[in-house]
């Protein structure tokens, strides 16, 4: 099993968060995902909130950069 990230790069926002996070299990990268949608972001811990992140969660590594 390899490593997993998230970008808050892909996502758009007013702060123009650069944000990767990453984790060996998609469980724990989710669980910090949202702890940090939730303190930075603002958004609330809700189911829908994990399917989102779920669905754009990554295998390997993030780039240095976001085509």
């Amino acid at each position: 099993m390899g490593r997993k990230y998230i970008d808050c790069r892909e996502f758009p926002s007013d702060m123009k968060c650069t944000i990767a996070i990453s984790a060996d299990s998609e469980d724990e990268l989710v669980e910090a995902a949202v702890q940090h949608a939730v303190a930075v972001h603002g958004e609330h811990d809700t189911p829908a909130l994990r399917t989102e992140i779920r669905k754009a969660v990554h295998d390997g590594m993030p780039p240095m950069k976001v085509a």
